[in-house]
């Protein structure tokens, strides 16, 4: 009787998990103990790291508001109360971007954010 061995199956399975640990470090890219144990490890950490760049993002829309706020004499916490006053629905996102690439368009939001909190 003939040799059985599980050769193409096992190749099949290593090349699988090798091919989602393109871009690792070191050893967890292509060693296949230490690459199971990163990827187990990876898939883990997957869902909490989804949610916790949704924080980390809106953390930095603040700080870029807050900055641009200061260039124009304001506060982060004054500057969002008087977009609420006024009824603007823009979000932070929105905010943080035109701080950035349309500074004149941020102190004209600012200036009527500053008319709301007077009103």
């Amino acid at each position: 009787m003939t040799r059985v061995t599980n050769a193409v199956a096992a190749r099949k399975r290593s090349k699988k998990l090798l091919k989602r640990c393109k871009g690792f470090y070191g050893d967890r890219k292509n060693h296949l103990k230490l690459s199971k144990d990163a990827l187990m490890s990876a898939l883990a950490f997957s869902t909490k790291h989804r949610k916790l760049r949704k924080r980390d993002f809106r953390s930095l829309w603040v700080t870029r508001i807050g900055v641009a706020a200061k260039i124009n004499g304001l506060s982060y916490s004054k500057l969002i109360h008087g977009l609420k006053k006024i009824g603007c629905g823009m979000n932070r996102k929105v905010l943080a971007e035109l701080a950035i690439r349309d500074p004149g368009a941020f102190s004209a939001i600012a200036g009527s954010a500053k008319q709301g909190l007077t009103t």
